[in-house]
């Protein structure tokens, strides 16, 4: 017994010397200032992108094309959950920030992978939603702010996780949900709403900082009398029209914009609701500090595929014509890459290509707008097949951009199409409406496609692809990160290995099988002038159920183990 004694009196000293290890990191937790948003440190990453443009870039070049092949694991995290991992580790001064599915939050020493504080939350018992998804957290002040499910926006203290404060955004009940990142610009805590297969009406709404009260909210599906309202000309279809935002906008601090993409209209089939259905697979650009919306651009009208456009444009310049172009740079999931233009007039449409097989558009006009081959767009009773499928050329994976290369590298989908045909569903509130029942959802590849998954490369500015590199028997769901080092950096495939690419030529140049499969944004960081990059292993939520698709229509038969793990890599000393 006295030895017992001594052994629960040992564990409670490393305990307490645990509490306080964990205290003396966060005592001197730096206050993430609006200045350091528009200008973060190399050494950091303090967004979910990396910075305010959405880039997925580092500065950092300590691990470069010539050392990373003697990349190796320096520690590594049991998230202690399942499911689709999507977040990226978010670094400030040293200490890391991951968000989990159902919103936990976990808080560790990003040199050691020493746990600092954890966050959970419960849900309601009664809450349902196609996944439990989270996108990552914001920081700003000294607080740590992230979504919860039902949707609420939920501020925690940066130094030992309490909850600060919470914000309800809408009744799940009525079928809204939250997944995505928040994005805070001065004081502005900004947020959107997954739902669009519940016949939601989307919106983005923004949160003082401090003390959580309500600023503005825009809803993104306009009603009867405001602009674009004529583009629903059936009565009432606005009101549950979708266009749901279910990923993080970006920002331009240059004309004080925030961009943001909205998903698909509701139900799927545009002939329940005619007209072209604004703001819908669409980037909107809205005012921070109003919401006040400054210009749109519609990537498709009358969306009768379930082409989301969900993610915001990359803000980048580029040269057209031989001119520089404040720009916009949008990889669609209908299949097309587009060049558009910002200004504080608006959004303006400058060129497109597809860069996936695209069978549905004839072309496009002068003004950005499709000419829709309508034997290709399914309807109430009509069956129709399209490429790509509804899961699109690109789905929600990031893609990133490197200024030293001048290159965007696209995560891609090829070889796959889908069908779909619709049927009147009654609405009822927080359940599936789509038109379509999920066993009915089409999905086609051949029994032995080439490939399936592609990793892209193309010239911003010459408008041309550079590179691919093709991934045989798998998608490629795995959001990029690229680096001053000429790397490139991506999971996302079926063999659950973690990849960084040569970025001027696409040159495979090291590789790490993980715990599961990388469907989350990797991220780098430094401490001590020694140079980290990170990653969540965790397979899950689409990606997952499009395997099995996959297994049933080609005999690959690939079995991705679930569970969330952190891994953090560097070249050792």
């Amino acid at each position: 017994m006295q030895r017992l004694g001594r052994l629960q009196i040992s564990a409670a000293v490393l305990l307490a010397l645990g509490a306080m290890s964990a205290v003396a990191q966060t005592a001197n937790y730096s206050p993430v200032t609006a200045a350091r948003l528009v200008k973060p440190e190399a050494e950091n990453w303090l967004m979910i992108r990396g910075n305010y443009e959405g880039w997925g870039y580092s500065p950092l070049d300590k691990i470069n094309a010539g050392n990373v092949s003697k990349m190796v694991p320096i520690w590594s995290y049991s998230t202690g959950v399942n499911s689709g991992h999507q977040a990226p580790p978010i670094v400030n001064n040293g200490v890391m920030f991951v968000s989990t599915p159902n919103a936990q939050v976990l808080a560790l020493n990003a040199k050691t992978g020493e746990l600092l504080w954890k966050y959970k939350r419960e849900l309601p018992e009664d809450f349902s939603a196609l996944h439990n998804t989270n996108r990552g957290v914001a920081l700003y002040g000294d607080k740590v702010y992230v979504t919860g499910l039902e949707p609420v926006v939920i501020a925690l203290d940066a130094k030992t996780g309490k909850v600060v404060w919470e914000a309800k955004m809408e009744d799940y009940k009525t079928g809204y949900y939250a997944t995505l990142a928040p994005l805070i610009v001065n004081g502005k805590v900004m947020a959107g709403v997954s739902g669009g297969e519940f016949g939601v009406r989307g919106f983005v709404v923004a949160y003082d900082s401090e003390t959580g009260k309500e600023v503005w909210k825009t809803y993104t599906v306009p009603a009867p009398g405001e602009p674009g309202s004529e583009t629903w000309e059936k009565p009432d279809t606005w009101k549950r029209g979708g266009a749901s935002v279910w990923m993080t906008g970006t920002y331009d601090p240059e004309t004080k914009q925030t961009f943001w993409g909205t998903g698909n209209a509701a139900p799927w089939f545009g002939d329940q609701r005619p007209g072209d259905n604004l703001y819908t697979s669409s980037t909107v650009a809205l005012d921070p500090d109003t919401g006040k919306m400054s210009g749109h651009f519609q990537y498709h009208q009358n969306d009768s595929w379930d082409w989301d456009e969900m993610n915001a444009p990359l803000v980048v310049n580029f040269t057209k014509d031989g001119k520089e172009v404040k720009g916009l740079l949008k990889t669609a999931r209908n299949g097309y890459l587009y060049w558009l233009s910002r200004s504080t007039g608006g959004i303006g449409y400058v060129a497109s290509t597809n860069y996936v097989k695209q069978d549905v558009f004839k072309s496009i006009d002068a003004k950005g707008r499709p000419v829709v081959d309508e034997s290709k767009k399914p309807g109430t009773g009509k069956k129709a097949s399209f490429c790509p499928s509804l899961w699109g050329g690109k789905d929600w994976p990031y893609d990133a951009y490197n200024p030293k290369t001048g290159m965007v590298y696209i995560p891609a989908n090829e070889n796959h199409c889908g069908f779909l045909e619709g049927k009147v569903q009654e609405y009822v509130a927080g359940k599936w409406w789509t038109g379509v029942d999920i066993p009915d959802i089409g999905f086609v590849v051949d029994k032995k496609p080439p490939y399936l998954g592609v990793l892209q490369a193309w010239d911003v500015s010459g408008g041309k692809k550079v590179w691919e590199q093709k991934f045989a028997e798998s998608m490629h769901w795995g959001p990029v990160l690229t680096t001053a080092g000429g790397l490139v950096f991506a999971g996302g495939t079926n063999d659950r290995k973690f990849r960084a690419h040569d970025a001027q030529t696409g040159k495979l140049l090291w590789e790490m099988g993980t715990n599961s499969g990388v469907i989350a944004p990797p991220s780098s960081y430094s401490i001590d002038g020694k140079q980290y990059v990170a990653v969540v292993s965790g397979w899950g939520v689409d990606a997952q159920f499009q395997q099995g698709l996959i297994n049933n229509l080609t005999g690959w038969k690939k079995d991705v183990p679930e569970g969330g793990v952190i891994w953090v890599f560097g070249i050792p000393d």
